[in-house]
């Protein structure tokens, strides 16, 4: 096999022979920029109201909720990961409502928000040791749990989906208030003029 001698690339690669070759890679240089900063408009931010909870993206000058206006919202949250130890994103929605308007400008005081936690979201409800009880980890809600307390957001659980489990009141997360029904949380609050976040 003919041996060749060993030439450095950058040798014969230089701009003043291949011109193009400047152009390429000033246009790869531009193309990085771009992409650096569509990365940083696309980024996530948390807070100011459950900080490193609830990410979201900020949209200035899009179409909003009204600042100076008093905003009641009750979410219905059925749905939960199978995984007992992933948090579950429907009850992280209400850190996401919370973060992504007082953000944009609304009153933090002038949102109240609820939860109605049934069906698959249920076992996010427990408390820590009864969660380490039936599942054998941490409950993953649990800091979520109480920093949406801690911010005013009452926290519903639908009675009749907690007997079906089979959870007491007494292993019930401290942040939660038993209830009826889910239907009975989501008929009382639209009555008294609570808008639904299905």
């Amino acid at each position: 096999m003919p041996q060749y001698p060993s030439v450095p690339l950058l040798a014969v690669c230089r701009p003043r022979h291949f011109p193009w070759l400047a152009l390429l890679l000033a246009g790869m240089a531009s193309t990085a920029n771009a992409a650096g900063a569509e990365a940083e408009v696309q980024r996530t931010h948390t807070g100011p109201v459950i900080e490193n909870l609830g990410p979201v993206y900020d949209i200035p000058g899009a179409w909003n909720l009204e600042s100076g206006v008093h905003y009641r919202a009750v979410m219905d949250v059925a749905e939960g990961p199978e995984d007992a130890t992933a948090l579950n994103r429907g009850i992280e929605s209400a850190a996401r409502f919370l973060n992504m308007h007082v953000r944009s400008g609304i009153e933090a005081d002038h949102l109240e928000l609820a939860l109605v936690l049934h069906g698959k979201a249920t076992r996010a409800a427990l408390s820590p040791a009864a969660y380490r009880a039936h599942f054998g980890v941490d409950n993953p809600n649990d800091g979520l749990l109480h920093a949406l307390r801690a911010a005013g957001v009452q926290i519903f659980l639908c009675g009749q989906s907690a007997r079906h489990n089979g959870y007491t009141d007494a292993e019930l997360h401290e942040s939660v208030t038993p209830a009826l029904s889910a239907m009975t949380v989501l008929t009382r609050l639209q009555v008294e003029g609570w808008a639904l976040l299905p």
